[in-house]
């Protein structure tokens, strides 16, 4: 019988977990999650995991033949799963903008590190986004992008640990805007691991 691969991050001190924490990027559809994430990603040389990458990655289809069937509320349950089950370290994490519905997904978020709410306006969403056919994006049939902002933007502001105010802002600015807030976050985190 082959011996097992030992666990890495038990004997490797580099390893060891919670080193460096990930911060995750929370916000809705068209808010920029992903391309901001790949700045910044690239810009602290960290990873980058985009969640509705995952999702299509562990299930094998695209978001929206997903979200056709599984249905809303199994879609929102497995999307939940998915992310609460992350184990990740020194990673960017930009999320699906349905996450903050799972509250499993969220604290495993929190565990992760600092959240950032990416807040955009429901004008700027609107005009990103259209009307969002085939994007896979999580709502009631009847419910409009307004309506859906709406009922997520309370959600969004409960769970960041900081607003990062995207509309008239570029990856830059946003970036310079983050570097020292970011910084102290990892100091305070690493001075109680």
């Amino acid at each position: 019988m082959p011996t097992p691969y030992p666990d890495l991050r038990q004997t490797i001190p580099d390893l060891a977990p919670r080193t460096v924490p990930c911060l995750s990027l929370i916000g809705m559809a068209g808010a920029g999650k992903s391309t901001f994430g790949r700045a910044l990603a690239q810009d602290l040389g960290w990873a980058l995991v985009d969640t509705d990458r995952l999702m299509e990655a562990h299930w094998g289809a695209p978001l929206q033949a997903l979200l056709d069937r599984f249905g809303l509320d199994g879609f929102l349950r497995a999307e939940e799963d998915v992310v609460a089950k992350l184990w990740l370290w020194r990673t960017v994490v930009a999320t699906g903008g349905s996450v903050v519905y799972g509250p499993r997904a969220i604290g495993r978020l929190r565990e992760l590190g600092p959240v950032v709410y990416l807040r955009v306006s429901v004008g700027t969403i609107c005009g990103r986004v259209k009307d969002a056919r085939g994007r896979g994006l999580a709502r009631r049939p009847d419910q409009t992008l307004e309506q859906l902002y709406a009922e997520r933007e309370p959600l969004y502001q409960a769970a960041a640990d900081l607003i990062l105010d995207m509309d008239e802002c570029s990856i830059d600015t946003a970036l310079e805007q983050l570097r020292p807030w970011l910084l102290d976050q990892l100091k305070n985190y690493l001075g109680r691991t």
